[in-house]
């Protein structure tokens, strides 16, 4: 009877948590027109603030859609925006959770595939469903991430 009561408790507790980190479906992935739009906008955001940098969008599985990085971006940051930009994607959220999941205290997390903790990586998101993924890099996080919402009209 213990025994039940036990993996009762248990199974309660899982539901619960698991309920508590939902993440959305994936929906359609972008495709090259909108991966192009979203690549504009981040450019246009970067461009006005002065800051150089690479833009990556991948598709709701990781693949890359569209890369552009600006003249004189770090070299670093060709393999930073598409890591971002697969990141957040295929976890399905952004990367700055990451970030603050291991400042935390949460070191395992630095353990997981393709992990990238840094902002700068974000979910496409429509009608609530992940479509892809846009990843920046070439300055701070912070500004990284400001030029992402910027590509998504989310600033």
């Amino acid at each position: 009877m213990r025994a039940i009561l036990v993996a009762a408790a248990l199974a309660a507790l899982t539901v619960g948590a698991s309920a508590q980190d939902k993440r959305p479906d994936y929906g359609t992935a972008v495709n090259a027109a909108g991966a192009k739009k979203i690549a504009a906008g981040v450019l246009a955001e970067c461009q006005k603030n002065g800051w150089n940098v690479a833009v990556a969008v991948v598709d709701n599985h990781g693949f890359l859609v569209y890369f552009e990085r600006m003249d004189n971006t770090q070299t670093a940051s060709m393999d930073i925006a598409v890591g971002k930009a697969r990141s957040a994607a295929t976890y399905r959220r952004p990367t700055r959770v990451f970030m603050e999941a291991i400042n935390k205290g949460g070191p395992a997390t630095a353990t997981l595939p393709g992990v990238f903790a840094s902002p700068g990586g974000l979910p496409i998101m429509i009608d609530g469903k992940v479509t892809g993924g846009v990843g920046v890099s070439g300055v701070t996080g912070d500004q990284d991430e400001q030029c992402a919402k910027a590509g998504l009209g989310t600033t």
